[in-house]
């Protein structure tokens, strides 16, 4: 018996030979990829962009099965506090100006600190907990997806360099 099949004509045409592409991301690279599509697309975030001088601007640009794609806009010194993002994971990425992200050193649990700078991704696991300041003079914009969709920011205070705990609120409050 022979088991070999041809295909007559353009194979691509035959639509259950293929897989069906994802509607949604799924995957840190689709996601990440999600994040590449926007940042060279900024007549599709740019025109949506407000600056707050009280308040840390975002708006939610997208929402799939269990995501949320969020664009932020920072005035300098506007910064998030410290915090995690509870049981989601994510991915942030610059489309404009630069961010200083800090957080807790691995190993000797000291304070570490990056540039964030338009074209890089920074990825984080749930509980992840930092702090993202605009350290620079200029207006930035950043986009970020967390999957699953973001539920909870909790805050958290320091109580010694690099030891992070949950804020609590005063007795009273």
């Amino acid at each position: 018996m022979n088991n070999d099949v041809e295909i007559a004509g353009d194979a691509l045409a035959i639509p259950h030979l293929l897989p069906a592409p994802p509607k949604h991301p799924a995957t840190l690279s689709a996601f990440a990829a999600l994040l590449r599509t926007l940042a060279d697309e900024p007549e599709r975030w740019r025109p949506l962009v407000r600056y707050d001088a009280t308040l840390r601007w975002y708006h939610r640009l997208a929402q799939g099965p269990g995501y949320e794609l969020w664009l932020l806009s920072w005035l300098p010194g506007q910064g998030s506090g410290r915090h995690d993002h509870g049981d989601s994971r994510g991915l942030c990425t610059v489309l404009q100006g630069e961010l200083t992200e800090r957080s807790v050193r691995r190993g000797d649990g000291g304070e570490e600190s990056r540039v964030l700078r338009p074209g890089t991704a920074r990825a984080f696991a749930p509980g992840y907990v930092h702090d993202v300041v605009n350290s620079a003079l200029t207006p930035a914009v950043s986009a970020h997806v967390y999957y699953p969709a973001l539920t909870e920011m909790r805050m958290r205070c320091s109580s010694a360099p690099g030891r992070a705990e949950p804020a609590r609120l005063p007795a009273g409050a």
